[in-house]
């Protein structure tokens, strides 16, 4: 939600190097080419634009200068593929109307939930994003049917009890008892079993008290995010670890609270715009690889897909690439002229 210097210089390159229609939607934009047909399709394509909380240690020209913040996630990549694509279009022509959506705050989950209005409001039949992966080879393409990215939600459970001198802990209420059982009674919801498909729910945090010797604890938390492939199974994973909390609650004497935040929803392909992906790939005779499973990690834009059929594919960033979110990672310029050289097809063939 922070994203002003990166919002402005995307739409002052629009601006010097399109005509393209710009529409300011204040935290977010869109670009639009306009066919001159009436009656042509409207397609969409999608980029983020927001950075993570970590260090810049990559030496580069373009390095981050604000401490603690830097484009290590590859949105950087993916609004500099959009902007060629933009330039591409303008330059090539198309028979459709082509809307270039750049997103801000994917990174927790809200911006989609803003920007996914333009899909009703403009009418748009159908959406693509891509989004850059270590571990696939550099330049290939990955697809897959159904969720690609799984649904993620972080929640916190705040136990309150009683404070008391350490030396009579009887005279008070612990959570101590209850965060420790939670915990391991979180940990071992993983897996499949009981649920339609993955589930994991990992601590991310814990504390009780304080590290005070002579005050037993009086309160404490357990924050968890808890991921599933299905919508469903995040919904029944949470009620799951809530039923559990009130029960320790009662049986301790606590109260107990919730507080959730960074809601993603799964996000899935539906099976017509991933063929249309392959269909690209192979017709540029671009190396493309099926996904047997999602990934774990959550992506906004399944919020686009709750309104309008499309798909999100990804292209290696090489095998032994650094990680994302890391501060060695640097997205890889050799894979910009295939994002944009892909989507240019996907859009002419929609």
């Amino acid at each position: 939600m922070h994203e002003t210097a990166t919002k402005r210089r995307l739409i002052g390159f629009l601006r010097e190097n399109t005509e393209l229609e710009i529409v300011d939607m204040g935290r977010w934009f869109y670009a639009v080419y306009r066919c001159g047909a009436e009656g042509a399709r409207r397609i969409a394509f999608r980029a983020d634009f927001d950075a993570v909380a970590v260090n810049e240690e990559c030496v580069l020209p373009y390095a981050s200068l604000v401490t603690g913040v830097a484009h290590k996630c590859g949105h950087d990549g993916h609004s500099a593929a959009l902007c060629g694509l933009a330039c591409e279009t303008e330059r090539r022509g198309m028979d459709k109307d082509l809307y270039f959506i750049f997103q801000h705050a994917e990174e927790n989950g809200a911006g989609a939930q803003e920007c996914a209005q333009i899909i009703i409001g403009e009418q748009i039949e159908r959406i693509f994003a891509f989004h850059n992966w270590n571990g696939f080879p550099l330049g290939s393409v990955a697809i897959k049917d159904g969720t690609v990215q799984c649904a993620s939600k972080g929640l916190t459970i705040k136990f309150t009890g009683r404070a008391s001198h350490a030396s009579a802990p009887e005279s008070g209420i612990n959570p101590a008892a209850a965060i420790a059982e939670l915990t391991l009674y979180a940990s071992r919801l993983n897996g499949r079993g009981q649920f339609d498909g993955m589930t994991l729910a990992t601590v991310v945090h814990v504390s009780a008290g304080s590290p005070n010797f002579g005050i037993a604890a009086g309160e404490g938390s357990v924050s968890l995010t808890i991921r599933a492939e299905f919508e469903t199974d995040i919904s029944r994973l949470e009620s799951m670890i809530r039923a559990k909390s009130d029960e320790l609650a009662r049986r301790d004497g606590l109260a107990v609270g919730y507080e959730t935040c960074d809601v993603f929803p799964e996000t899935s392909n539906d099976a017509e715009s991933a063929a249309m992906v392959r269909r690209a790939a192979a017709e540029l005779g671009i190396p493309a690889a099926e996904m047997h499973e999602p990934l774990r990690a959550s992506e906004d834009f399944g919020h686009f897909l709750k309104k309008c059929p499309g798909a999100m594919f990804y292209i290696g960033d090489g095998e032994n690439h650094a990680a994302l979110h890391t501060p060695d990672y640097d997205f890889p310029d050799a894979i910009l002229e295939t994002a944009v050289e892909l989507e240019y097809r996907i859009a002419a063939d929609c």
